[in-house]
């Protein structure tokens, strides 16, 4: 006989997980007490939007679902942030709730919340789970959706007497094995289809990924020559050093390669949901006809379909299907002026422009380009920075790259800490805005109670300035609730117990960053960014102050 919490741990074990994130909560005592000898990390976290995006970039990092524990009613609305980062940038995270004892629902209950209305429109499945007994059950098929079709979060909800009660149940099997299909035909079939485009334009994104696909990307686009652009924030999948590398469609495009897109016959569409980001608002490829014929490639069949009506599609992980094109010889073409136009235009486009101040966003990204090692990490949430870490840094290899396409700030620090936990071999480094920072920074402390170490730049301008950079294009001079008071950062993270120091001048990063890494502690470099430096998307602008 083993209580709920003990046949909790065991299961996640039998699956292979190593590590969790939570903050406790009585909701889930016994489940905290099956972790205490299982031989699972837990890390505390300091608030559980942390905790789920934590978990988040687990599950971006390994593929396998990152897990989170956070109590009941404020505990899981906390982390709901975390569940929507998940559900937009496909993620596979398994998310356990505490609850309520089941003889006190509908009630209103002290923390009392019905999950499956909350987290509906956001996990791929939620449930409650009543019998102790079906556990295994339940936790076995969270994990299998959690990384089938498209991958994502799910949410289980465990009452507490459900998960204290004792009970005499058998461990379900490890995690589920699928055997890759074979496409070796459909693959032919493609190529074909690419093959009568003048104007070809492959583009990547979505789920299913790996260090494989990446190599498989790169070879596929090197046989065939073919224009390979990268959705938002997919900049890993194909190092873009690669003579076939177009170009990111992130929010601040190269208009070039929006141009591109425009300008395409066909579009080789792998793993991306082709969403209104890469498409700049559907304007690039107009769902109601598309100026492009499209070949979709995607795991989730109920994506096929859903936006664009492709003019052929495909079943299939992005994983197995660039693996099969790989193995394809070259097929005579005439795009190679066009393929080679496409990289030029990158080239053109990460060339450095100098902003307004003395430290300059676009030095400080192409310093960290040059300098930091292939397999550094980098992470980062939402803000005006973002732009300048887009457009300047170049990915070297796969899963160097942590960061939310669902916009969300605060997301990069949490992320950075996971990411040196998992890898404490590795640089990592966060990029945060003053704003974006300030959202999770107490997590400060979960890095330093667990040995994470990253380096955290945070670019201090003053004002949340995505929102003022669009307020000035709106409603010129008309200031309103976007300008920022800030502590002194360096100052704080000394206070936490981790490295902090201050950057006015770009000619000081280098030195700086050096100690920072020297440390060996999670650090802080606050730079002082000119409030005019703004990015205005495919240009670097100065805006008036007031």
């Amino acid at each position: 006989m083993r209580h709920g919490g003990k046949i909790l741990s065991d299961q996640l074990a039998i699956l292979g997980v190593r590590r969790v994130f939570s903050v406790p909560g009585e909701s889930f005592l016994a489940a905290l007490d099956g972790l205490y000898d299982s031989g699972i990390e837990n890390i505390v976290c300091r608030q559980e939007g942390g905790a789920a995006m934590m978990a988040e970039a687990y599950g971006k990092l390994t593929g396998q679902p990152g897990v989170a524990f956070v109590t009941r009613g404020p505990g899981a609305t906390n982390a709901s942030a975390g569940i929507h980062i998940a559900h937009q940038d496909s993620t596979p995270m398994v998310m356990f709730v505490g609850q309520i004892a089941r003889d006190q629902r509908d009630r209103e209950a002290f923390q009392e919340v019905d999950y499956r209305a909350m987290f509906g429109g956001l996990a791929k499945w939620v449930a409650e789970v009543d019998q102790t007994e079906r556990l295994p059950e339940y936790i076995s098929r969270a994990f299998a959706l959690a990384t089938s079709g498209r991958p994502g979060p799910v949410v289980l909800a465990l009452p507490e007497d459900m998960l204290s009660a004792l009970a005499d149940v058998p461990d379900t099997a490890g995690p589920l094995v699928a055997l890759a299909p074979a496409l070796a035909s459909v693959a032919e079939d493609a190529l074909d289809w690419i093959a009568q485009a003048k104007r070809p334009l492959v583009i990547i994104g979505g789920p299913h990924w790996s260090q494989g696909a990446a190599q498989d990307l790169a070879t596929f686009a090197e046989i065939q020559n073919l224009p390979v652009a990268l959705g938002f924030r997919r900049q890993d999948y194909l190092h873009n050093r690669h003579p076939n590398y177009a170009g990111d469609l992130n929010v601040g495009v190269n208009p070039r390669l929006a141009q591109r897109v425009r300008d395409a016959d066909r579009l080789l569409v792998i793993g991306s949901r082709l969403g209104d980001i890469e498409t700049q608002g559907y304007t690039l490829v107009d769902p109601a006809a598309p100026a492009q014929k499209i070949l979709h490639v995607h795991a989730d069949a109920d994506e096929l379909g859903r936006v664009y009506h492709p003019d052929l599609c495909v079943t299939a992980d992005a994983v197995s299907f660039t693996r099969a094109l790989s193995l394809l010889p070259a097929r005579a073409s005439d795009w190679a002026d066009w393929t080679k136009s496409a990289r030029a235009d990158y080239d053109t486009w990460k060339t450095p422009i100098e902003s307004p101040g003395a430290v300059k966003q676009e030095l400080i990204i192409a310093w960290l380009s040059d300098n930091l090692p292939d397999d550094a990490i980098l992470t980062n949430g939402a803000g005006n920075y973002a732009a300048w870490l887009h457009r300047y840094f170049v990915y070297k290899s796969f899963r160097t790259q942590l960061a939310p396409t669902s916009g969300s700030m605060g997301y990069g620090f949490p992320a950075a800490i996971s990411a040196s936990l998992e890898h404490p071999d590795r640089t990592v480094v966060c990029l945060a805005g003053d704003g974006c920072f300030q959202m999770t920074l107490n997590e400060m402390s979960t890095a330093i109670q667990h040995g994470a170490k990253p380096i955290t730049l945070v670019m201090n301008n003053g004002r949340y300035g995505t929102i003022r950079m669009h307020q000035e294009k709106h409603y010129p001079g008309r200031v309103s609730g976007t300008q920022l008071s800030s502590p002194d950062f360096a100052a704080l993270a000394r206070a936490y117990g981790g490295h902090g120091e201050t950057v006015t001048k770009s000619a000081d990063f280098a030195e700086a960053f050096a100690r920072a890494k020297a440390s060996n502690l999670p650090a802080v470099i606050e730079l002082t960014i000119d409030p005019d430096a703004l990015s205005t998307g495919s240009t670097l602008s100065g805006l008036k102050r007031p």
